[in-house]
């Protein structure tokens, strides 16, 4: 059974950073795209990084410089590193994948399979 498990939210000062976590089982993580997506109270699910099975790497401009999307292929793992956080990064943090995008890496009716969600809470 193809799952997804998100992990190292919590709660940092404004200015500091975390890590995610995005573990995969069932399949392996360098066939698939990888999304990382987020949703704030009220808001719609935004995207905001993706890695491609090809490497490639993709931004938002909205997180441009604070973020670095990696993979560890001997854990099947993919992370999420947020740097700088600021209030309005507040949200739910979820990672997906899909086998193939065919438009917009930040979309997320592109992916198929979600995890269940890790909370970031960032204090001014």
């Amino acid at each position: 059974q193809l799952q997804l498990v998100e992990s190292g939210g919590g709660l940092v000062h404004s200015g500091g950073s975390l890590r995610l976590s995005c573990a995969a089982s069932g399949f392996t993580l360098d066939d698939y795209a990888i999304g990382w997506f987020r949703q704030a109270p009220g808001k719609e699910r935004e995207g905001i990084s993706c890695i491609r099975s090809s490497g490639l790497r993709y931004y938002a401009d909205a997180v441009k410089g604070r973020l670095n999307i990696s993979r560890d292929r001997a854990k099947n793992t993919v992370y999420l590193q947020m740097n700088n956080l600021k209030p309005e990064d507040t949200a739910v943090y979820y990672c997906a994948a899909t086998r193939r995008i065919r438009y917009s890496s930040y979309s997320p009716d592109e992916y198929d399979y979600w995890g269940q969600g890790t909370q970031v809470t960032v204090s001014s």
